[in-house]
């Protein structure tokens, strides 16, 4: 016995169900409030609950998620392939990780190009891998400068995917070799200019806290520092003799004394490059509250750097200086405040002290930066998601969305043949 179903083309019974749960849905929306009068009557439930909510989900369910022709498809995702790694030389061990965990787990094969000031620790990491049981060529570390080394890596042909930590200016040009060779899809976590929002119904003295740590932490050399203070101006004048007080306590010295609460910056140029930003913001204008000199006769040490009466425009609130050195500035409103924060090429993190819950959500939601760290600063965790906005990049390290950086989508389909199950 033949089957009613055979008789009419397959894909005009699945353009015809479509219309009918179409019309369907537009019927609910248009009865919609004798459906919600009828809701509450049968039930007892809120009838502005049910005409917001029930209702308009009801409508809303009446899609067919499934393939509109004689199809049945199912999408796979698969290893990106050979992957590079571009990691800074900051946090060698933390950026070696997010980088290289997520690509073993998705099943890439990997080249590892530590930064040439830190290459040790990569090379280790790679000697504990292969004790581990990782197969040899699945995770090889090459040391090397960017400009050769790094920009193998970049333009190389045979490198499906590049994963790039570090300055605007050189992920650009990774960018530019992947457009020029394979075309290979590039993920690039670069600079920032963090802002910092206090509010004035905070505690000053934890308020002052946050600040410091969010630019003195690792001595100012995290992508994520908060660089721009922005005070609200009840609590500005406490706000800063608080700041002052706590920058002069703060220990700069040798990194393997445990009173130490600041090292050496790493290397000469990054010295003399947060050195001539100093002398930039005296030359700008602004005033110079504490700090701005090196330390000692030896080493990279500097000062604890906190600069006030920063106008927006001055070099030393614009670019990202990676170094110990806080613009701090005043606000009135929330809209001021918002302004501020994003005022700015980049768009990587951004941290707010208050104690109202409106405001944070507020200014969460209107502040353009990846993520937003709310009465709390360097809240990182592996499964949160961490990357930017604007010229701060794109792409995702950790988190779930980490995994998909390097695993590609792929869409299998086959006909289906004469089922009166579409």
């Amino acid at each position: 016995m033949t089957s009613k179903f055979n008789l009419y083309p397959l894909h005009n019974i699945d353009q015809e169900r479509r219309g009918i749960m179409l019309k369907f849905a537009d019927l609910i929306e248009e009865h919609a409030e004798v459906l919600a009068v009828l809701e509450a009557l049968d039930a007892g439930k809120l009838h502005s609950w049910a005409k917001m909510g029930d209702i308009p989900g009801a409508a809303n369910t009446l899609q067919v998620l499934k393939m509109s022709r004689a199809l049945q498809g199912y999408t796979l995702r698969e290893p990106i392939g050979v992957v590079g790694h571009i990691i800074p030389w900051n946090f060698p061990t933390t950026m070696f990780f997010m980088k290289v965990s997520p690509a073993l787990a998705a099943g890439c094969t990997m080249i590892v190009k530590p930064a040439e000031q830190t290459p040790l620790i990569a090379l280790y990491f790679a000697h504990l891998a292969k004790l581990a049981g990782v197969p040899d060529g699945v995770l090889n570390v090459v040391p090397g400068f960017g400009p050769t080394a790094g920009a193998a890596i970049a333009s190389h042909m045979d490198i499906d995917k590049v994963s790039f930590t570090g300055s605007t200016d050189v992920g650009r040009q990774v960018m530019q070799a992947a457009a020029t060779s394979n075309l290979k899809p590039v993920s690039l976590e670069l600079g920032g200019k963090s802002p910092l929002l206090i509010f004035d119904d905070v505690d000053v003295n934890t308020a002052a806290d946050m600040a410091l740590l969010g630019i003195l932490f690792n001595k100012g050399e995290i992508c994520v520092a908060s660089s721009r203070v922005y005070v609200q101006e009840g609590i500005y004048d406490e706000f800063e003799k608080k700041l002052v007080e706590k920058a002069k306590a703060w220990v700069v010295g040798d990194p393997f004394d445990p009173a130490v609460r600041q090292g050496p910056q790493v290397d000469k140029k990054q010295f003399d490059r947060i050195l001539s930003y100093i002398e930039h913001g005296k030359r700008e204008g602004a005033t110079l509250l504490t700090g701005g000199k090196p330390i000692g006769k030896k080493g990279y040490y500097i000062e604890p750097t906190i600069f006030t009466n920063v106008t927006e425009d001055m070099l030393i609130a614009k670019n990202e200086i990676f170094g110990p050195v806080m613009a701090l500035m005043k606000f009135k409103t929330v809209e001021e405040a918002i302004k501020s924060a994003n005022n700015t090429r980049y768009g990587l993190a951004a941290g707010i002290m208050t104690k109202d819950l409106n405001v944070a959500n507020t200014v969460s939601r209107s502040i353009r930066a990846g993520i937003i760290w709310i009465n709390c600063y360097f809240a990182f965790d592996s499964d949160c998601p961490y990357g930017g906005y604007k010229m701060s990049g794109f792409g995702r390290d950790c988190g779930l969305e980490s995994l998909h950086n390097y695993l590609q989508v792929k869409s299998v389909v086959t006909p289906i043949f004469n089922s009166p199950w579409l």
